[in-house]
């Protein structure tokens, strides 16, 4: 059973289940781990601001992120790092992030609705992927500001290790100055190997 939320979002899947919400975050970047985060929100819970994190500003996800940490009936979230991307691919290494964050709660939930189309089934619960479910869903959404704020932060603490990629303003994605500083300055350990870090007409110079 389905009920029309109080806002544009819908404030749960199923009718009484203990739902849980998952997302991730970095899935397009060249440059630091995939983050998933899994949220339980009381069915009464309602923050008017709360959408998909890409809608947000970084000032309202902020804002937000403790506010859905204190209401939550359960959150948790996951890294996995670069090394494992390029090992096990990011399609894997996101729903990996998936299953670990909801194996983190604090309550076992009774139900999964994930964002997107793709998913593996995590133990016995059942699932529902959901198309754009972060900005119809709030469990889905709060999942998305935690998934974003948690990785964001990551970010800004290993630009401290390479200030030069500026990663705690471009947060890992292939922007034009992130792809002229890994012409410039190479890779690091940070960098996901497997992605395609330049265009064809850019050429990385080790000096070999």
């Amino acid at each position: 059973m389905k009920l029309k939320a109080k806002t544009k979002l819908f404030p749960y899947y199923k009718y009484k289940e203990l739902e849980c919400g998952t997302d991730e975050a970095g899935r397009g970047c060249l440059a630091g781990p995939v983050t998933a985060a899994a949220v339980i929100l009381p069915q009464d819970f309602y923050i008017e601001e709360l959408n998909d994190s890409k809608q947000l500003s970084e000032k309202t996800r902020m804002q937000l992120k403790p506010l859905i940490e204190e209401k939550s009936v359960a959150f948790s979230f996951c890294h996995i790092e670069p090394a494992e991307i390029d090992q096990i691919n990011i399609l894997n290494a996101s729903i990996k992030a998936m299953h670990i964050s909801i194996a983190s709660l604090s309550i076992s939930p009774k139900f999964i609705i994930v964002d997107g189309n793709r998913f593996k089934p995590y133990e016995n619960i059942s699932h529902e992927t959901i198309v754009k479910g972060d900005s119809k869903y709030l469990s889905i959404a709060a999942a998305s500001v935690l998934a974003k704020t948690y990785r964001d932060k990551y970010m800004e603490t290993i630009h401290e290790e390479y200030p030069m990629y500026n990663w705690k303003q471009n947060k890992g994605y292939p922007t034009k100055e992130h792809r002229e500083a890994i012409a410039k300055y190479g890779l690091t350990k940070y960098h996901r190997l497997s992605f395609k870090q330049l265009p064809e007409q850019l050429k990385i110079d080790f000096g070999l």
